[in-house]
């Protein structure tokens, strides 16, 4: 069956290969919720599908668990009310996840590709229902939770299943070794072997539940390790889907499905921490916040860990040829999830003598005015606000929105009534003034709908204090806006050095915030805010080695 599900997909894999490798434009999945493309009755049976699990008992078991726990509140107003299996004996859960490790080994890269490929293809088939749930536990616009949630999440699941195969298939399976001599050559045959690290932990988050831990569930998997995945409390259900999914399509193909489980938790079990540190635990896959992105890189010694943690992520402003474009795709990229992505810029450096546009030069006052007018456009009215905005995920990110009202105000938040929704809690983004003195308040990241305008002596300053900041702190993203190459230059040459990718001069319908499956990497590995890249060859060749035998022929 292994083999027939590779040859299903096999077009789709070959392309994403491709894909990766051209870094041009490719999608698997389409991301427009339009009837056209799903069909007219797709939407609403996705929306009933998550609306039968509220209140309810979600039917998967997990070895070692004992009770329940309900821990789900949509951002949105309402709790979920959905029951999950509590792991509670990691002795029994590690047990089960290893058990069908041989058999899932054994099959080859051909044949854990296809089951994983079936998978996703499963996963699509159900984009609306889990849209719905990635909406209501991370707070995201239907739109965007569609998109990132379901569309894009998929492309990067792909992308990690492409870079898989691609790695494990470097190496011939057998080969014949012939040094030649006087006389007969010496002739061996020599087999490799793909084998597994050991189980995979993959710790979710609140606001990314798919997108941040699909890339890592199936680069393990793929290699050839079971995988156990440890959803964030607050959105347990779109992992729970993926989970049942998984073991669906894993006991058809005749696989322990428990080769993925889920280990769901009450807030204070701490069940990553006594997870992580078992020595048959060998990958760790963690998005979050630094304290607990450190500790796992410390304390979990016996495995490979892939963290995306905190960073600043910035944009150094010295000129535009667009004042009004540059404002609005600025005002976007804050106000896209209420800033609550680890992409979206926060630190805005520009000199304090002014901007250079088309229409003279623009004072720090004057940018922020356009960058507030811009936000007007976009949030003035509620009804669409909210479609771009969603929901503040958690009270953290409120507490700091709050607490940003009593420094140098340039644009003030505001309150949006949602129109389908009336206790949800929704904020427009808020502008604040410093100066390059201020390192103690912008050298740390602010998650949320809070931005800084920071002035400097200069371009030169603004350049500097980037390269610096990151250096320390990192970061996920950068822009630059000038209409000088040697300042786009000097601006390159500081992202290279401070290890991070950079946008120039976004103008248009492209934001500083996005990536794009098959062409851009998101992180780099190379600054403190993430130590691994979704997807470069480093992300999954610590996965799996290669274990040779050879024989006289």
């Amino acid at each position: 069956m292994t083999d027939a599900l590779l040859d299903r997909h096999r077009q789709r894999l070959d392309d994403a290969v491709a894909a990766s490798a051209s870094r041009t434009y490719y999608s698997a999945f389409d991301e427009s919720p339009s009837p056209r493309v799903y069909g007219e009755d797709a939407a609403g049976a996705g929306k009933a599908a998550f609306e039968a699990w509220l209140g309810g008992t979600f039917p998967l078991s997990t070895p070692g668990a004992s009770g329940a726990v309900s821990t789900e509140r949509s951002p949105f107003g309402f709790d979920l009310g959905v029951s999950y299996p509590r792991a509670v004996d990691v002795d029994a859960l590690l047990s089960a996840s290893r058990a069908g490790m041989k058999q899932w080994r054994d099959v080859g890269p051909e044949g854990r590709t296809g089951v994983c490929l079936e998978i996703l293809s499963r996963l699509h088939t159900r984009i609306f229902e889990l849209a719905n749930a990635v909406q209501h536990t991370s707070g995201q616009a239907f739109v965007m939770a569609f998109q990132a949630g379901g569309a894009h999440a998929l492309d990067r699941a792909l992308e990690a299943i492409a870079y898989a195969w691609t790695e494990m298939t470097r190496t011939p399976a057998t080969a014949v070794w012939e040094k030649p001599g006087r006389g007969e050559p010496l002739r061996m045959e020599k087999t490799f072997t793909v084998v597994p690290r050991g189980v995979a932990l993959v710790i979710g988050c609140n606001t990314f539940p798919t997108w941040n831990s699909w890339p890592g569930l199936f680069a393990s998997l793929g290699t050839g390790n079971p995988v156990v995945v440890k959803p964030h409390p607050a959105a347990v259900l779109p992992l729970a889907i993926t989970v049942q999914a998984c073991q669906q399509v894993l006991a058809e193909a005749g696989f322990d499905p428990n080769l993925v489980t889920l280990a769901a938790e009450e807030p204070d079990d701490h069940l990553a921490a006594t997870l992580a540190v078992r020595p048959e635990v060998r990958l760790i896959d963690f998005t979050g916040g630094n304290a607990f992105g450190d500790w796992l890189e410390e304390h979990a010694r016996q495995a490979v860990v892939f963290t995306e943690k905190a960073g600043v992520n910035t944009v150094v402003v010295d000129s535009t040829s667009d004042f009004a474009a540059m404002c609005q795709n600025l005002a976007f990229s804050f106000s896209l999830y209420s800033g609550q992505m680890c992409t979206a810029p926060q630190n805005v450096y520009l000199p304090a003598s002014g901007v250079a546009t088309e229409d003279g030069v623009k004072t720090p006052a004057e940018v922020a005015d356009g960058i507030g007018a811009a936000l007007e456009r976009l949030l003035g009215d509620d009804a669409r606000a909210v479609e771009l905005l969603g929901g503040i995920v958690n009270d953290g990110v409120l507490s700091r929105l709050d607490a940003a009202a009593d420094g140098d105000v340039l644009v003030a938040s505001r309150t949006v009534t949602h129109p389908a929704f009336d206790a949800a809690t929704v904020r427009t983004p808020t502008l604040l003034r410093l100066t390059a003195k201020d390192a103690d308040v912008y050298e740390s990241e602010c998650f949320g709908p809070v931005a800084y305008l920071i002035e400097t002596g200069g371009t030169d300053e603004s350049i500097a204090l980037f390269r610096d900041t990151v250096q320390r702190h990192g970061a996920m993203t950068a822009a630059v806006y000038s209409t000088s190459d040697e300042v786009i230059a000097d601006m390159r040459d500081a992202a290279l050095d401070a290890g991070v990718a950079l946008s120039e001069n976004l103008l248009g319908g492209v934001f500083v915030n996005q990536s794009a499956a098959f062409s851009d990497f998101h992180g780099t590995g190379a600054n403190p805010a993430a130590n691994a890249s979704y997807t470069d060859g480093a992300y999954v060749a610590s996965r799996f080695r290669v274990i040779q035998s050879r024989r006289h022929v």
